[in-house]
């Protein structure tokens, strides 16, 4: 029988992500994936300003970056006319500590192209084609089934095969939730002629259907994104879907030249009643389901896996066991919180941009935050660990903190020497910060907060398995 240390099951940005940060870790882990190659869509098309910096750290920004392009203004169209453009965020001035402001459009397929090359250049691999049929598990590892009739054990799995999970229902996990919307939704990819690509086209119904065509950056082709009349059948087939842009638009059917690929969805929030059973653990759409609307689905799985990742990587190389507690902890209340907002964007009742920007998901409940000082700053322990600049230190000097701060290690602001192994230091924090000494996850959390790096700070080390 095969063995490995961490098998993971889909591989979309959730278990690719997962994948990068454990093979960056040196964390022997098996990815599989049921479908013979990546998911052809653009689905999932915004990355958040925060999952920008998880992707700085997993180290695939410039290339994020330079295949993404900013989200455009809304044109709104009626009877083959122009009637006014909006824009599609509430605007803000975002601080020192935000090195990626805005929000970055970019097509699902090219985001998993990225991390799946980043993911080969570490060492990992994907097994395609490869479907889940079981699983059982005891005190020391999991047994994982596959429809060719080999069996792979693990010392922990992870599910990050999507809203159907195969592995959440093999674990007998429910689902709880409602319907965001009754009313029938198509997407697809789509090459057309006819319709310039510096806005965002939207061509409203007077039955309050409609349909919106989006240039994809980087790409010649445009989303599709169509909510129906309640109670009609979407035909997504390619004559489908030409006819649908004829019947919203001024275009004709054959100005649509190529659709690449197209699905049809109910909307719908809901959310797994647990995350992790035993040694199985849930993540992304998994987990949780959101609606598409403010682009929070993607950047909320893909912050699981960042969760994840350091967590299963400490255990396997000794911390204590109960670490791995906290993943659920932290990630189901985080998920649920977004679930809420996805919904309330899609129902018109909150606007994209500082809410839907996720720069202030944060722990600060959390058994691992630990705030020791007396009269706290504006950076508690649990918050995101802001950016700023530095100086004064041979491996960041006239550089940024998240410079310091990348990799897979731990980081200590407010100390001349690592405390421990596995621990990088800077003098002092920033002023930005506040007073106090603050220690840094590896996923850019403040982990501990105190006035001086004291005995609270040693034992809080002897926690996470940094001895």
């Amino acid at each position: 029988m095969e063995t490995t240390d961490v098998l993971i099951v889909g591989a979309g940005p959730t278990g690719l992500a997962l994948g990068i940060d454990l093979a960056r870790r040196g964390v022997a882990a098996q990815l599989v994936e049921r479908a013979d190659a990546l998911f052809p869509g653009s689905r999932g098309k915004g990355i958040q300003p925060r999952t920008q910096e998880v992707f700085d750290d997993l180290g695939v920004i410039d290339a994020v970056l330079a295949s993404s392009g900013p989200y455009p203004d809304r044109m709104v169209w009626r009877d083959g006319e122009r009637v006014g453009e909006e824009s599609m965020f509430e605007r803000f001035e975002p601080d020192a500590g935000t090195p990626y402001p805005a929000p970055r459009m970019i097509p699902q397929w090219r985001t998993q192209e990225i991390l799946y090359a980043r993911l080969t250049e570490l060492g990992g691999k994907v097994a395609f084609g490869r479907e889940v049929t079981g699983l059982t598990q005891d005190a020391d590892g999991v047994d994982v089934a596959f429809a060719d009739g080999t069996t792979v054990r693990a010392r922990y799995v992870v599910g990050a095969d999507g809203g159907r999970s195969g592995i959440r229902r093999a674990l007998g996990v429910g689902m709880t939730g409602e319907t965001v919307d009754p009313a029938p939704f198509v997407v697809a990819d789509l090459r057309l002629r006819g319709l310039d690509r510096v806005y965002w086209h939207a061509f409203p119904a007077t039955d309050g259907s409609i349909l919106g065509l989006c240039p994809l950056a980087g790409t010649e082709e445009f989303q599709l994104a169509a909510r129906l009349p309640e109670g009609s059948e979407p035909d997504v087939s390619p004559d489908g879907v030409r006819e649908l842009v004829a019947r919203y638009t001024h275009l004709a059917a054959e100005d649509v030249t190529e659709v690449r690929w197209a699905s049809e969805f109910r909307p719908r929030a809901a959310l797994a009643d647990r995350f992790r059973v035993g040694r199985v653990f849930l993540a992304g759409d998994a987990a949780h389901v959101h609606s598409p609307a403010g682009g929070q689905g993607l950047n909320t799985s893909v912050q699981d896996a960042y969760n994840l990742g350091w967590k299963l990587a400490a255990v396997l190389k000794g911390a204590p066991e109960t670490l791995l507690e906290t993943y659920e902890e932290e990630r189901r209340a985080n998920a649920a919180a977004v679930l809420e907002l996805s919904t309330g964007v899609h129902r018109g009742e909150v606007q994209r941009g500082r809410a839907t920007v996720q720069l202030g998901v944060g722990y600060r409940d959390s058994s691992l935050s630990a705030e020791t000082r007396t009269d706290p700053g504006p950076v508690r322990a649990g918050d995101r660990a802001p950016d700023a600049e530095v100086s004064g230190d041979a491996e960041v000097s006239g550089g940024r903190l998240f410079d310091l701060f990348r990799g897979p290690h731990w980081t200590l602001l407010g100390a001349t020497a690592p405390p421990r192994a596995g621990v990088r230091t800077l003098p002092s924090a920033p002023e930005s910060y506040g007073p106090g000494v603050f220690l840094i996850r590896p996923d850019g959390y403040v982990g501990w907060a105190g006035e001086t790096a004291t005995e609270d700070l040693a034992a809080y080390l002897d926690g996470v398995g940094i001895r």
